[in-house]
């Protein structure tokens, strides 16, 4: 019963407190609705039919283009724009061979996804001037990985400041680029990178 009435006085305090911030003269003023416009989205959501299997062994079995978004292939690995990237440029390298961890590809696969991260930086630092970088591997469901069975490296470009209001009180974030904006950039940045070696 004691347990009942201090919620009781609990919730009174508060909701007094609540409604005395609440002042007719906070009513005059009028904030305009701000607007976050991406039609580019629109076709995502009339078009949304999910591809069952790998979607990295489904984009590597098309013929590259801002379709597939791989923008480089090696040997035994290739390069991908993130379709749903934390920045502009959020790269992902990934071995052709389908495997759900590090340990179970050979150690050429395992160097080779290396170099091409290695290279990730190179293209993101000459094409958008990058400051930092996250680069990571989640495997497995526990360590968040988006894409269960099929490991692979991310690299994030990341910028001083390039979290403000938008992501840290929102939850959204802001990406200034198409990514078929995105993929010609980088796709030229590797091709660049060749013709340098």
């Amino acid at each position: 019963m004691l347990e009942g009435r201090r919620f009781e006085c609990f919730f009174a305090y508060n909701w007094r407190n609540l409604i005395s911030t609440f002042k007719p003269s906070s009513y005059k003023t009028v904030t305009p609705m701000n607007h976050l416009w991406s039609p580019w989205r629109m076709k995502y959501i009339e078009n949304h039919e999910k591809e069952s299997g790998c979607v990295f062994c489904i984009a590597q079995a098309k013929a590259d283009g801002a379709e597939n978004l791989i923008a480089f292939r090696g040997e035994r690995a290739y390069v991908i724009l993130n379709r749903y990237p934390y920045t502009s440029g959020h790269l992902m390298v990934i071995p052709f061979e389908h495997k759900p961890n590090l340990e179970e590809l050979d150690p050429q696969t395992r160097s080779e996804m290396m170099e091409l991260a290695s290279r990730c930086t190179s293209v993101l630092r000459a094409v958008y001037r990058t400051e930092s970088f996250n680069v990571g591997i989640n495997i497995g469901e526990a360590a968040g990985a988006g894409v269960l069975g099929h490991v692979h490296i991310h690299i994030v470009p990341r910028w001083a400041g390039d979290t403000n209001f938008m992501s840290a009180t929102g939850g959204i974030r802001v990406l200034p680029e198409a990514l078929e904006d995105t993929y010609r950039r980088v796709r030229e940045g590797f091709q660049n990178i060749q013709q340098e070696d």
